[in-house]
């Protein structure tokens, strides 16, 4: 019997995915529910798994877009257990009848290797290339618009460069409907960001009183994200306009928190969510975030897993960074850009002390979003991460890491 299989749907309102990788090759035999390739829709990679055993055959190429419900390959259940024998030795049994014909493929080779194609012959013109200055990479030697774009004209003795080349790949789904969502997010909203700075002295002392015991207790470690993600709550709490997003003329408020986590996976940034963060404790979203950064590590992230966010984090810091504009996350209203932690002198009561401090900066969509809510907002996030036991463990840490 021979099946096809079908793209199925990874989720609402996507009509169409991207073969990423053939896991593998066309004449293979499949176990059931082997992963056999890797698809890229617009908001996460997922693996594609054989519905029976049996022996495949493939019906697209990688980097083909697909629609959902489209045949991608066919297996056929009465194959056996061994992958298709290729065909390669059987070329040798093929015997030519004669010579002569071979003539004219030596002929029109010679001819391809001297006629650019018109796209290069402009190119080289432009240039003031002649055709015997390029090596043709087409088919037969042909000079392409590509060899054009990397001939360098002949100026006396041509400097000896070593290898030059360029590689040229698209860019999976995934990455070109973020790149998308990225520039709408630039050109569809009123972006302003705002900046601020913390000291960070009290978190670090919380945490190294603190860090051995939580981790024994609740088996993950006692990171700055739970903290930050907890001032962001308070602060969300207190601005709510903060944690709203547009919807044409209306605005839609939400009286829970779901804080999306830029987190960096083999397929480039995901942006998973800590579901109702105002009902988690430290150990919850430590724990959460931690689930998540796994998934994503390991490419296993789904979509629900990424959907539905009303504000986002992003952690620049871990990679170094210092101070950046953090891009709203649509249809989020603000994102929360933190950064690297750096020993500086600040004046403390009259007196220059070396503190760890971290820059802010909050970039927010002014349609919805004033100057008032937007730099009070920040100036919570800082006052609870300067007085996390007050602000954030209503005055006792033991409690709220349940030590």
């Amino acid at each position: 019997m021979i099946l096809e299989m079908k793209v199925p749907s990874p989720g609402e309102s996507i009509t169409e995915v991207e073969i990423a990788q053939w896991l593998v090759s066309d004449g293979d035999y499949v176990e059931k529910d082997q992963a056999i390739a890797e698809v890229d829709s617009d908001k996460a990679t997922l693996e594609l798994p054989a519905e029976v055993s049996g022996t495949i055959t493939l019906k697209a190429e990688e980097g083909d877009a697909v629609a959902v419900g489209a045949v991608v390959c066919l297996i056929d259940t009465e194959g056996k257990g061994t992958a298709t024998v290729k065909t390669e030795e059987a070329a040798p049994t093929v015997t030519p009848t004669a010579t002569p014909e071979a003539a004219p493929a030596v002929e029109e080779s010679s001819y391809a290797a001297q006629t650019p194609s018109p796209a290069a012959r402009k190119i080289m013109s432009e240039k003031g290339i002649t055709p015997s200055e390029v090596k043709g990479t087409g088919k037969g030697g042909r000079i392409t618009k590509n060899d054009a774009v990397k001939a360098v004209p002949s100026m006396g003795t041509k400097p000896d460069w070593g290898a030059r080349d360029q590689k040229r790949s698209k860019l999976s789904m995934l990455r070109r409907r973020v790149a998308e969502r990225l520039v709408e997010a630039k050109n569809e909203t009123a972006m302003l960001t705002t900046f601020n700075e913390v000291d960070l002295s009290a978190v670090f002392k919380v945490r190294n009183e603190n860090k051995d015991a939580f981790n024994a207790k609740h088996g993950v470690k006692l990171g700055f994200m739970s903290f930050f993600t907890k001032a962001v709550v308070r602060a969300l709490q207190l601005y709510p306009d903060v944690n709203s997003m547009m919807d044409g003329d209306y605005k839609i408020a939400y009286d829970y928190c779901d804080i999306s986590v830029a987190v960096s996976g083999p397929k480039g940034l995901m942006v998973p969510v800590v579901r109702n963060a105002e009902l988690l404790t430290f150990a919850g979203i430590e724990q959460e975030i931690s689930r998540l950064a796994v998934k994503a590590r390991e490419g296993k992230i789904t979509i629900d897993d990424m959907t539905g966010g009303t504000f986002t984090i992003s952690n620049g810091g871990v990679f170094g960074s210092m101070l950046s504009t953090p891009i709203i996350n649509p249809p989020q209203s603000g994102i929360l850009g933190m950064h690297n932690i750096i020993q500086r002198p600040v004046a403390v009561d009259g007196k220059v002390e070396i503190r760890p401090m971290m820059y802010l900066a909050l970039s927010y969509d002014h349609r919805i979003i004033d100057g008032r809510e937007s730099v009070g907002f920040l100036v919570a996030v800082k006052e609870a991460l300067e007085d996390p036991i007050a602000l954030l463990m209503e005055g006792d840490f033991t409690k709220a890491f349940e030590l």
